[in-house]
């Protein structure tokens, strides 16, 4: 995908988008542009809950189960963490290992570690390994590219 970005000094601001089709990624920034936020549904004590995707800091599967992770809350997700993946930014939000996707965002300390593995600290301090499989797309978006094109 090409992106054009140029500042006017005076005028009106506008934005043009031309694309094929509406792929998922055209319709989030169709979403973006339209003020639509992303949000994940989901269940916490029995009850349906709408979490905000910037909020997340990480989504997890365990035991055949996918929960999102907020700084004060664990909701479970109706959706397999493929399907996640697939809905939800690829810039923002990353696949850092089969079982768990990682809110960029959130994550302030990198530290390589052995066999091309990396230790993400996020804001809560919590400390999420992005594993070989996934590190080398990782470093790729942290450079400004799209690791999954």
């Amino acid at each position: 995908m090409k992106i054009d970005i140029k500042k006017i000094d005076s005028g009106e601001d506008e934005i043009i988008l031309r694309y094929k089709e509406v792929t998922p990624k055209i319709k989030r920034i169709l979403d973006a542009l339209n003020g639509e936020s992303n949000r994940l549904v989901g269940r916490k004590d029995d009850k349906q809950v709408v979490v905000d995707t910037g909020e997340i800091l990480y989504i997890e599967s365990v035991d055949d189960k996918t929960f999102a992770y907020t700084e004060s809350d664990v909701v479970r997700v109706d959706n397999t963490l493929q399907g996640i993946t697939e809905a939800l930014d690829d810039i923002k939000f990353f696949r850092c290992s089969k079982s768990m996707i990682i809110n960029v965002d959130k994550v302030r300390v990198l530290k390589s570690l052995s066999s091309n593995r990396i230790d993400a600290t996020l804001e809560n301090g919590e400390h999420i390994l992005i594993s070989r499989t996934y590190a080398s797309d990782f470093r790729k978006l942290l450079k400004g590219g799209a690791p999954r094109e």
